[in-house]
């Protein structure tokens, strides 16, 4: 028997028309909400902000606050609402719980807001703001990467047209251009036609801005040294031995860092109900590690007792990557892991159709929670406490609810309903209570999934499979097999893994929902990063240069005579 869950809908503004409604504070009375003065600040007009170095320094020998990491299951069509759900716990712990805390997230892309996907601002009651300016140019964090990595592409290009005296393999030059737009046009092209006054013809290519790996590098960075140092490890080729050519080699690191001197710096903002909150950084969680930056974090971490933040994605990309990468980094020990659910995702994951998922569906919901189990058991494979949030939709019914926190307390956690969507953080006030006591009651045991030294690139890519996707072992494709190789012999081999593959699916068939066990992983490729400090093996098709859909939602933007835009969702 099936019982249809349709309610009466009630009216709720856009996320923008809520946004715009927000009575927001100076920012200068948000920073003293964190122990932080006008001279801590430079400011972009009047609530967003950029912190100054010497915030930065001081702050350094102040004990830690406790890190929440948000994380969530597999994504589908019908949506998880993790940002949301860091947005309204967050608001939840300082607007009505009272404690010292705040927020830290990722800066959206241009691409997704004109796309189809939208922001990453939150959503309903649960956004930080000014939402126009986050979405849009913001403080020019990621225009101020992509002309960093154009210049390295520029010098590349110079170096070869002025007698290529590093003898760079213009077959074998991996370093493309980047522009923070969904163009496929641009995904293959040629460049230095028209003459030799204009180049040396060949083939390359442009990423999404996001997808750069000194995006990557930005949000590792500790401070303009390592920055620096980063920088000048980019590989950018190899020369006619094979030998790699790195931006050190051509003189860049310098000046790509003197361009990103404001960029690495944390930004400053506010959620709808003042909550502080840095949005800083923002990679691909695809083919980079998928987190906030390390300055705003571990900034966050000093100011507060107890920071929230996100990592992109379903927790096999996301969460992996935030301790296996950024923690392992940036020597951060998270104390609790808030793991979204809905209903209605499960439901998807369980092989309901998307047009069906109104209507209550046990049966396929108890599939579905095969691959919250999954997720629940490898978050505590790190070792660290986690909570579920079941993320609120009206569709939902007692029975299914029911089910939800019945199969989590059955694998040794917890599940919390939240409605931080359409109540703000008094939606999220059980979840936070619920966080707080978890911290306080079940102390984290974090550790890496796996160790650095004395293990291979293959085995640390197997580790990952198998524990974490499911897999039953892994095949290699002849050029990642050759990679695998090469990046053992110039040293690479003991630097941490971050998978690309698909968020649609824990496995790397994105048509497979769930929690499958009868399969095998292939690796067609394996690239390196090696001034972010890790390689990227390439599972299916990842696409780095995304394309607009057939109404992209560029089309409903506009803006008034008085600067005020609509339709950004």
């Amino acid at each position: 028997m099936t019982v249809s869950t349709d309610k009466p809908k009630k009216v709720v503004p856009s996320d923008i028309e809520i946004a715009q409604a927000t009575q927001m504070k100076p920012i200068t009375e948000i920073a003293e909400m964190i122990g932080l003065n006008e001279d801590d600040l430079e400011l972009y007009g009047k609530y967003k902000a950029k912190i100054s170095q010497e915030a930065l320094d001081r702050a350094k020998n102040k004990e830690d606050g406790k890190l929440i990491l948000c994380t969530a299951i597999t994504p589908t069509p019908a949506g998880e609402g993790k940002s949301t759900t860091a947005v309204g716990l967050g608001q939840a712990l300082s607007a009505h719980l009272k404690k010292n805390s705040m927020i830290a997230l990722r800066e959206p892309s241009l691409g997704p807001c004109f796309g189809i996907k939208g922001g990453a601002a939150g959503g309903g009651y649960s956004q930080v703001v000014p939402m126009e300016d986050i979405n849009l140019h913001f403080t020019g964090d990621i225009h101020a990467i992509t002309t960093a990595h154009n210049l390295l592409s520029a010098l590349l290009d110079n170096h070869l047209i002025k007698d290529n005296p590093l003898k760079i393999d213009t077959n074998n030059i991996s370093w493309g251009r980047v522009v923070d737009l969904n163009d496929r046009a641009l995904r293959h092209v040629k460049v230095g036609l028209g003459g030799s006054e204009h180049g040396v013809p060949r083939d390359s290519h442009f990423d999404i801005t996001v997808a750069s790996e000194i995006m990557a590098i930005l949000c590792l960075a500790d401070g303009i040294e390592d920055l620096k140092s980063r920088l000048s490890k980019i590989i950018v080729g190899y020369n006619t031995d094979g030998e790699p050519v790195t931006a050190a080699d051509l003189k860049a690191q310098g000046s790509m860092a003197a361009l990103l001197k404001d960029a690495i710096r944390p930004n400053l903002v506010q959620t709808l109900e003042n909550t502080p909150a840095f949005v800083h950084g923002g990679p691909f969680a695809n083919i980079a590690h998928g987190c906030n930056s390390v300055e705003a974090t571990k900034l966050a971490l000093k100011l507060t007792d107890y920071v929230v933040t996100e990592a992109g994605f379903g927790a096999d990309l996301g969460a992996e990557k935030f301790f296996d990468i950024k923690c392992r980094f940036a020597g951060l020990k998270p104390d609790c892991v808030v793991l979204v659910a809905t209903v209605r995702a499960l439901k998807m994951h369980g092989g309901v159709a998307f047009e069906d998922l109104k209507t209550e569906n046990l049966q396929a919901l108890e599939k579905g929670l095969e691959n919250l189990t999954r997720h629940i058991d490898n978050l505590e494979g790190f070792g660290v406490p986690v909570v579920v949030a079941v993320n609120k939709f009206i569709t939902d019914t007692d029975a299914e609810v029911k089910m939800v926190k019945e199969h989590c307390e059955a694998h040794n956690s917890v599940a919390v309903y939240s409605d931080v969507w359409e109540h703000g953080g008094a939606g999220g006030v059980d979840l936070a209570e619920t966080v707080l006591d978890i911290i306080e009651k079940k102390p984290s045991n974090f550790k890496p999934l796996y160790e650095l030294e004395g293990t291979t690139i293959k085995e640390k890519i197997e580790t990952i499979a198998t524990k974490i996707y499911g897999a039953q072992g892994v095949d290699y494709l002849s050029e990642a097999e050759e990679a695998i190789d090469r990046y053992t012999k110039i040293g690479y081999d003991n630097v941490p893994i971050c998978m690309a593959k698909t968020q649609a699916s824990i496995t790397d068939d994105p048509t497979k929902r769930g929690a499958p066990t009868d399969w095998r992983m292939t690796v067609r490729q394996v690239r390196v990063s090696a001034g972010a400090g890790f390689l990227v093996p390439i599972t299916g098709t990842i696409m780095t240069m995304p394309g607009l859909p057939k109404v992209p939602a560029a089309e409903a933007i506009d803006v008034d005579d008085h600067g005020k835009i609509t339709g950004l969702f």
